[in-house]
């Protein structure tokens, strides 16, 4: 269904509706350089303008050129100097300024010769073909501008003279990785050099012919915080390689090839299209370029409202149209940069967000605060609804379909009803559609209706509809605008695949696939106190092993005044979070009814405390007596706010598990009003801080509840269609390079159900995608539909003990060297993903002990290549591989480890060399031990026979670092106090600060005439202090 014939469109679509990729490919070897010279003849073709400039001062009296241009302006070289150095290079900015700069305040204030002042634009976002673009290549920047390396750039598009977007080749065939490293290397060493204006670009492309890359200047800025940050700082975040994007046309195909990409991402339209409208810097200082597939759905929205408002089409269905982008792809983002632009259409006097539920409310408009702080109204009650609708200046308010529906109710003929407004649902149960339908169309006369939705309703899983107009999402909303399904999320890595396991508990025929739930359609069988034992017990025995509890770490930034933020007033109080190092991941438990989370409640209770080394910290949350999933999948609602429709013995017994939680976090929330409202609230903060294992419960949670530390769903219930793909949608969001699936674990026969849910919400052949594959083919290697085959864990042990025998002494030659690397990498990322799997354990074809021995060959190469990067006479290569520096840690010997084997040691008294061997091959192993090597083979040499080790340790560790760090004072002459104090803040953080003024107040007094050695003693300095935090962080009594 289409409302509209359009005989003719622009062309003007930042994202091209369809892209047929370049005929010709050259069969040729391209270089490096001939890849440049292509890529800058095809911008000069689309209208670049070359420039032959490799120089600061070429750069800087271009930029004057191209804004005295741009505002038609010529300034005097006073008014020059002044406005160069105030409003575009002051010495004081960084990379967060500049952006700021770039993104929000691209007008400055020129003060005259005269006294007077005039506005300059840097950029005009209102006639985006107003700005000018050139290009320029092999821009050369050099230690006497201050940077630490001589660099030479590959190429550079200028907007209005400003360095904006940033391109690194690299030949075909090397890694794109290596251009992503190289752009890392640069801000290290010199993008801030001279007057700083690279620190300008916005975008980074990274290409190596086959396939490119996007990415923005926060991804950059922050792998560089990263990069320079302790060891136990790294992991995958949103700022790492893993984030970087593939350009896509609207119909998500992905446009990797450079030729393809620069006639598409380069037109002019598209390029400055996204830097001036589809940009978003933050609150919190990042930056975030909209991925393809949010731009299209946003511009088609726009175009929607802009056609339907010319063919006076508002006020009806044909009006608006619904977008289709799977749940976890960032739907909030789309939602508030539509909302904005709309907002800013001449015509358009107000924009509603209507969410379904009150946390959804509060969900949103905090990621609206986050997007732009007060771009947004929210309301706490229908008073003030009515207050922000009846007020010109609030153009985005964000609501619920309650108070909207009250507001109605309460408002016949308000004069909001006359108003041009643009209505966009986010997620709404179609349950509700009709009655808020009916009053919309009732009331409103001018208005766009727009849906987003992950799972829309369609005729074949629409089950039972009140009103047949309104059956479907077409039905409600109009035409489908844009689609980004399961699949293309998955492809495009924005979720996670899932991993299904079908667990028996129940006695089955003989021949029926031991994998499968013996499904029975009576309630009370799957209640049977027999049953809930075995599921319970199952979920306590594989709980570590699902959630990686206890054998996988990673840094996580945790809210430390959980019940603080909880209990306030929306944004009353600030969250305060503090970076720490947090084991494995959590989960959630959903179950067909009130009655079996009661039962299962009591079961965990009674087991864990039968056997206290399997205890969770679990709770549980309902709020009425769900019945089963309804006919069509649709998850009934419960109220986070009501719990009057709970019987008795259904409210007494959670307010006893609630008193539980109490106890176990310190609060004091019951069953009542507003203490159950922050108790929901308490305990979706908690999750999200991984500080709940388990959460069992009936719906809540299983719809637009996200958190990134949960990896694991248990699930005692029958879902299906638009239910399942929610709740299995918990656990796919992107966290680290630990989190590689989402976990489902299913104690009901739902595999037909999967695979209908899977193949509506993707398509046809989704399983394949959505789905991991079984143990088997990741063990023994595969096949896969497109015919090539990936190897499994056996090849590669294999190829490991074949190519690379510890019988030998070490690996020689540097693509040796680059193979290992490569397969051992690839290695420990086959076990993370086996490691999860029942079957893996006892059949890893290694021992600890040679798995150690590799490991520390691996991290031999590590340092060995991080050695060669900081040799300048030699070529830089350590960009050619990938280190996999999360994994390794995964094995991760700590200190008590080695203290344990000092005592068994000594008890030997000295006889057993082979606990000599093991203690060395440990440390060797150990990223985060090898910097105390030293220090540990010293003290193992030195001590004698004592009871208790670690005391002793701790007293020897102490005494060297007073030792060393006197050293340090009395050699770099530092301030003692301000060192002392310095360092302690260190360990506090655990990091050393580089940045700042901290480091120049422990500096000695240098001579203002003594020239610029200053810089170099400081470097000096810095280099000597991160070598004694890394020897002594996480050490004896820090």
């Amino acid at each position: 269904m289409n409302f509209f014939s359009i005989v003719a469109a622009t062309s003007e679509n930042t994202v091209v509706t369809e892209y047929e990729p370049a005929k010709r490919r050259s069969e040729a070897y391209q270089s490096e350089a001939e890849l440049e010279k292509e890529f800058i003849q095809l911008l000069c073709e689309q209208g670049y303008e070359y420039l032959p400039i490799h120089s600061e001062q070429e750069l800087i009296q271009n930029l004057r050129n191209k804004l005295e241009e741009l505002n038609s302006y010529r300034f005097s070289d006073t008014e020059w100097k002044w406005f160069f150095s105030n409003c575009i290079a002051s010495a004081t900015d960084g990379i967060v300024e500049k952006t700021r700069r770039f993104q929000e305040d691209c007008i400055q204030v020129l003060r005259r010769d005269d006294g007077s002042t005039k506005n300059i634009k840097l950029l005009d976002k209102d006639h985006v073909h107003n700005n000018r673009l050139q290009v320029i290549n092999q821009y050369a920047v050099s230690k006497d501008e201050g940077a630490r390396h001589d660099n030479r750039y590959d190429v550079t598009v200028l907007v209005n003279g400003l360095p904006a977007v940033h391109i690194e080749l690299k030949r075909r065939g090397v890694p794109i990785k290596e251009a992503f490293n190289q752009i890392d290397r640069y801000q290290r060493d010199s993008f801030w050099a001279g007057s700083g204006l690279f620190e300008y670009v916005q975008i980074f492309v990274i290409s190596n012919g086959a396939n490119t890359k996007y990415y923005s200047n926060s991804t950059r800025f922050n792998a560089i915080k990263d990069a320079t940050a302790p060891k136990s700082k790294h992991g995958k975040t949103s700022n790492s390689f893993e984030f970087t994007s593939f350009w896509a046309d609207a119909n998500n195909r992905i446009i990797p090839d450079l030729v393809d990409f620069a006639r598409t991402f380069f037109a002019k339209h598209t390029i400055l299209n996204i830097l001036t409208k589809y940009c978003i810097f933050t609150s919190e200082s990042m930056l975030m370029v909209m991925r393809p597939y949010q731009i299209t759905a946003t511009e088609r929205i726009l175009n929607r409202i802009e056609i339907a408002n010319n063919y006076k089409k508002y006020g009806s269905i044909e009006g608006g149209g619904y977008i289709w982008h799977t749940t976890g792809s960032g739907k909030t983002l789309t939602s508030f940069k539509t909302a904005r632009l709309a907002s800013q259409l001449p015509y358009i006097d107000k924009v509603l967000f209507v969410v379904d539920r009150k946390d959804l409310d509060y969900q949103t408009m905090k990621e609206y605060d986050r997007f732009e702080k007060g771009a947004a109204n929210s309301n706490t009650s229908t008073t003030i609804l009515k207050r922000q609708l009846e007020k010109p200046e609030a153009h985005i308010i964000i609501t619920t379909i309650q108070k909207l529906a009250t507001f109605i109710k309460k408002n016949p003929g308000h004069e909001v009803y006359q108003k041009h407004v643009v209505i966009i649902f986010d997620e709404c149960h179609r349950s509700q559609f009709g009655d808020m339908h009916k009053a919309i169309v009732h009331n409103f006369k001018k208005y766009h209706l727009f849906g987003f939705t992950g799972t829309p309703i369609f005729a074949v899983n629409a089950g039972s509809s009140t009103d047949p107009r309104y059956f479907t999402t077409a039905q409600t909303f109009g035409d489908q605008l844009h689609t980004y399904t399961i699949v293309d999320a998955i492809n495009d890595k924005n979720v996670l695949p899932f991993r299904v396991d079908y667990i028996k508990t129940m006695d089955a025929e003989p021949d029926m696939d031991d994998k499968q739930v013996w499904d029975i359609d009576r309630e009370k069988a799957f209640m049977a106190p027999k049953r809930i034992s075995l599921v319970t017990k199952y979920i306590l025995d594989h709980f570590d092993q699902k959630t990686y509890r206890g054998d996988k770490s990673y840094e996580f930034n945790l809210l430390t005044n959980v019940a603080e933020v909880a209990s306030a007033q929306r944004g009353a109080v600030d969250e305060i979070k503090q970076k720490q190092r947090v084991s494995g991941f959590n989960s959630i438990f959903c179950v067909a009814s009130v009655p079996m989370a009661k039962l299962y409640y009591q079961e965990f209770k009674k087991q864990m405390a039968a056997d206290p080394t399997k205890r969770l910290r679990i709770a549980t949350i309902y709020s009425y007596g769900a019945n089963e999933a309804e006919t069509d999948g649709i998850l009934d609602e419960e109220n986070p706010e009501d719990t009057s429709n709970l019987d008795q013995s259904s409210r007494d017994f959670l307010d006893a598990a609630i008193q539980d939680y109490n106890e176990m976090f310190h609060t004091n929330y019951s069953t009542d009003g507003e203490r159950f409202q922050n108790y929901y609230k308490d305990v979706s903060l908690r999750m999200k801080n991984k500080e709940l294992d388990l959460l069992i419960v009936v719906n809540m949670f299983l719809t637009g509840f996200d958190a990134t530390t949960l990896n694991t769903l248990w699930v005692d219930k029958n879902l299906k269609m638009h239910g399942l793909i929610q709740a299995f949608s918990r656990t796919n969001r992107i966290l680290n390079s630990i989190k590689t699936f989402g976990n489902i674990v299913c104690f009901r026969n739902l595999q037909k159900r999967v695979d209908a849910a899977i193949s509506l919400f993707g398509d046809k052949n989704a399983g394949g995608i959505v789905l991991l594959r079984k143990y088997a083919d990741y063990y023994h290697g595969y096949m896969d539909e497109q015919g090539k085959y990936h190897q499994g864990y056996t090849d590669m042990i294999d190829d490991l003990t074949q190519k690379f025998p510890l019988t030998e002494p070490q690996i020689i030659g540097e693509q040796n060297q680059k193979d290992f690397i490569v397969l051992f990498g690839a290695l420990l990322r086959m076990r993370n993903l086996l490691s999860s799997f029942d079957d893996f354990k006892g059949n890893e074809l290694i021992s600890e002990r040679d798995l150690q021995d590799y490991l520390g060959r691996y991290q031999d190469l590590r340092d060995e290549w991080r050695n060669k990067k900081h040799d300048e006479t030699k070529e830089d290569i350590t960009d050619d591989v990938v280190f996999e520096v999360e994994l390794i840690r995964q094995v991760e010997i700590n200190i008590d480890y080695i203290l344990m084997l000092v005592k068994k040691y000594h008890d030997t008294h000295c006889d057993d060399k082979e606990v000599l061997i093991t203690i060395r091959k440990a440390i060797d192993a150990s990223p985060e031990l090898r910097s105390k090597k030293q220090l540990i083979e010293t003290f193992i040499a030195g001590v004698n026979d004592v009871d208790d080790v670690m005391a002793e340790w701790n007293t020897y560790v102490s005494e060297q670092r007073e030792k060393e760090l006197a050293k340090i004072i009395q050699e770099e002459k530092l301030k003692e106090p301000e060192t002392r104090k310095y360092l302690a803040n260190a360990f506090r953080d655990g990091e050393i600060k580089t940045v700042g003024t901290d480091i120049d107040k422990l500096m000695p007094p240098v001579s203002r005439f003594g020239g610029g050695g200053r810089a170099q003693k400081k470097q000096g300095v810095i280099d000597k202090l991160k070598g004694f935090f890394d020897k002594f962080f996480g050490i004896g009594v820090n």
